[in-house]
């Protein structure tokens, strides 16, 4: 909306042009929506279904009639404001639906106690897929992988069902990684935050990609406008949900994080990024996915010793205190998300 304001308006008084870069948008969406997040959701959060403690959860009693479902407050804001800074021109605006999809699914989930696995997973698959047919539409996809010269063409019927998984395991892995105060928020944010860096200065700009040798996404600008707003609505939730927690995000919230983390994989056309910004979320979310379906469909006793989510194990097994988790599971989120990632881009 401010990009089309610039261009009709920007004639009469100069300033306004500045509304036509994506970086100033950006900037000032990431503000706006750190700044916004911070004054209204503690209006609000009164209004939110309470917590009801999780079974087998470690210090799941703390969590005891905080407000929860706070994503419902932070992800509208979000919406709201990529109509605001995303040029309405942008593909991605269209993904803006199944956000708010996702947000209410998990919302319903929060205040009703919990629908069924097999219920989340269909409504999940029905999301992902919803949104790969919105990024890939009808057309082939460009792909590239790390140590693989030249760029992969796929028909849609192959891209799309490969995004579909992408986010399917992108919105549970980073559902299941929610239950430390500060933990999901902070490692959400900065896989989008890279995730949005890389699609603003590399995979989004031309002469940088061609250096690379990358397919270019010519609005990879639109979708890091879309990151930074989603980062500045969750440090605005994070000042409340820092140790010891005043309000917690709940499936209303990780739902629609897990989304936006898979559609800027599929985004940036290389599928294995959700393997390099996310590993620690994917090894203490995912991880505990994969122990469960291996145990219940194929009869698989694997890491019984483990406990899963991952922070669960390090709190009731190690003896570690929730900041301890959080401070090193952040520096292990981003040593391992940097090195992985300029070891792809310079491999190529």
């Amino acid at each position: 909306m401010l990009s089309w304001i610039s261009i009709h308006l920007g004639g009469l008084w100069g300033p306004l042009r500045l509304l036509n870069s994506f970086f100033f948008l950006a900037a000032i969406g990431f503000a706006a929506s750190a700044l916004t997040t911070w004054i209204v959701l503690p209006k609000l959060w009164d209004r939110l279904p309470r917590d009801r403690g999780r079974a087998f959860a470690v210090n799941a009693e703390m969590s005891v009639g905080k407000p929860l479902s706070a994503g419902l407050i932070f992800v509208s804001i979000f919406c709201l404001a990529s109509l605001l800074f995303v040029p309405i021109d942008a593909r991605c605006l269209w993904t803006l639906p199944f956000m708010v999809a996702a947000m209410i699914v998990g919302y319903f989930d929060d205040r009703r106690g919990g629908f069924s696995e097999y219920q989340l997973a269909v409504m999940d698959f029905a999301i992902a897929l919803g949104v790969a047919a919105v990024i890939y539409g009808t057309l082939p996809a460009t792909i590239w992988l790390p140590g693989w010269k030249g760029a992969i063409t796929l028909p849609p019927w192959i891209a799309i069902p490969l995004a579909t998984g992408v986010i399917w395991v992108s919105i549970n892995a980073t559902n299941c990684s929610d239950g430390v105060d500060g933990v999901s928020g902070s490692l959400t944010a900065t896989a989008i935050m890279i995730l949005g860096g890389l699609l603003f200065t590399v995979i989004g700009n031309d002469t940088v990609a061609r250096h690379f040798d990358i397919p270019v996404n010519r609005e990879g600008a639109s979708w890091a406008i879309m990151a930074f707003i989603m980062v500045g609505c969750v440090a605005g939730y994070l000042w409340y949900n820092a140790a010891p927690s005043q309000v917690l995000m709940g499936d209303a919230g990780s739902r629609p994080l897990g989304l936006l983390i898979g559609m800027l994989v599929v985004a940036t056309n290389n599928p294995l990024f959700l393997l390099l910004v996310g590993s620690v979320i994917l090894l203490n979310g995912a991880t505990g996915l994969v122990k469960v379906a291996l145990a219940r469909f194929f009869g698989l006793r694997i890491l019984s010793k483990i406990r899963f989510p991952l922070h669960d194990h390090c709190r009731k097994e190690l003896g570690w205190s929730n900041t301890q988790v959080l401070v090193r599971f952040m520096l292990l989120h981003l040593g391992v998300s940097a090195l992985l990632v300029i070891l792809v881009l310079k491999i190529r």
